[in-house]
């Protein structure tokens, strides 16, 4: 009977103190998932301009003299230098950079009205446009106005980004290179999440007409991934790698966790204090 007894309490003290050692079963992507399966993606939203946005407006045609009548100044540097910031006579913001020595960047800055002042035709209300919608609306108005013959425009956003933080091997701040990522191909920019990710409780965060909203993507099932706003990221979103509950034992304010001394030490405690309760009661 006494070692009956000590025995079951041995058992059910190891499986209190080690069920906290679990290791996370929701590791893996869109479990729900066949090879077979085919899902509707939510309708993707592409990138469109808002306030406080740089972008980049190159107009190309055959006469160099007019193409530069559209385009902003770029510096040229030495190599190994890297300019400041100034302000040409349209308002528009140029940053140069010298990883080549020898061309810059120059871009406008979106005012807070979703304006910016473009050469020769004045000011254009750009917020809510994609590229392509602005490179069309630029390239119509020069040739509809007989400003330019057979142009060129190419629109691209140099400093668009988006920030990724908690669980993932290299948290921080990446650029969306195409008008259209999802949250998978974002967290594979930060070299993905670590075992210690909670795959089910990925947040996006997003500022939306003067309002942060949060979307919620369990990364384990595809078919509600892909139903959700947040699948598709958009310019300035948050995307956070919350812990799993295991990680979030392991970070414990004495610092206890299950490769420490001072864990196997307690559990050591644990074990011998339950073999002496049992043995008083068992006399």
């Amino acid at each position: 009977m006494k070692i009956k007894l000590l025995s079951c309490s041995l058992v059910l003290a190891s499986a209190a103190v080690l069920s906290g050692c679990s290791v996370p079963k929701n590791v893996a992507y869109f479990q729900d998932t066949e090879t077979s399966a085919i899902l509707a993606a939510a309708n993707p939203q592409p990138i469109t301009i808002k306030p406080d946005d740089k972008i980049n407006i190159i107009v190309k045609t055959k006469d160099p003299a007019i193409s530069d009548l559209f385009n902003l100044p770029v510096y040229s540097t030495r190599i190994g230098q890297q300019t400041g910031q100034s302000i040409n006579g349209t308002g528009a913001r140029i940053r140069s950079y010298s990883a080549s020595g020898s061309e810059g960047i120059a871009y406008y800055t979106v005012d807070p009205e979703g304006n910016i002042d473009f050469p020769v035709l004045g000011k254009i209300h750009v917020e809510g446009m994609t590229r392509p919608e602005l490179a069309g609306y630029i390239k119509g108005e020069l040739a509809g106005r007989d400003l330019a013959k057979d142009p060129t425009v190419v629109v691209e956003f140099p400093a668009t980004g988006v920030n990724i933080l908690g669980e993932v091997m290299q948290p921080g701040r990446y650029d969306l290179n195409r008008d259209r990522i999802n949250v998978i191909e974002a967290i594979s920019l930060a070299g993905d999440m670590t075992i210690s990710g909670q795959r089910q409780n990925v947040k996006v965060i997003r500022e939306e007409e003067g309002k942060v909203k949060t979307y919620v993507l369990d990364l384990t099932n595809m078919e509600k991934s892909l139903a959700s706003p947040g699948y598709y990221l958009q310019q300035n979103d948050i995307v956070y790698v919350e812990p799993n509950e295991k990680r979030k034992r392991e970070t414990t304010v004495n610092g206890n966790n299950a490769l420490s001394t001072s864990f196997w030490i307690s559990v050591g405690s644990l074990l011998m204090s339950a073999v002496t309760t049992i043995g008083v009661f068992v006399k």
